[in-house]
């Protein structure tokens, strides 16, 4: 089964953009664990779909 994408260009540019700023602060910054929940956003970026939006049939992207 082949997901569709439900979120839009800023959507996942913003997302990519937390995501690497929360991956910095875990190689430059304090160095906690915390700082891989970046790679949440980061992959949500770049595969296009967030599985919580999922649920709800929330899309931020258009229907072409």
């Amino acid at each position: 089964m082949e997901m569709t994408r439900n979120m839009g260009t800023a959507d996942r540019a913003i997302r990519a953009v937390v995501g690497i700023i929360l991956l910095s602060l875990f190689f430059a910054g304090p160095q906690t664990a915390w700082g891989l929940i970046g790679l949440i956003p980061l992959a949500t970026a770049v595969v296009g779909i967030c599985p919580a939006y999922l649920p709800f049939g929330f899309k931020t992207c258009s229907d072409s």
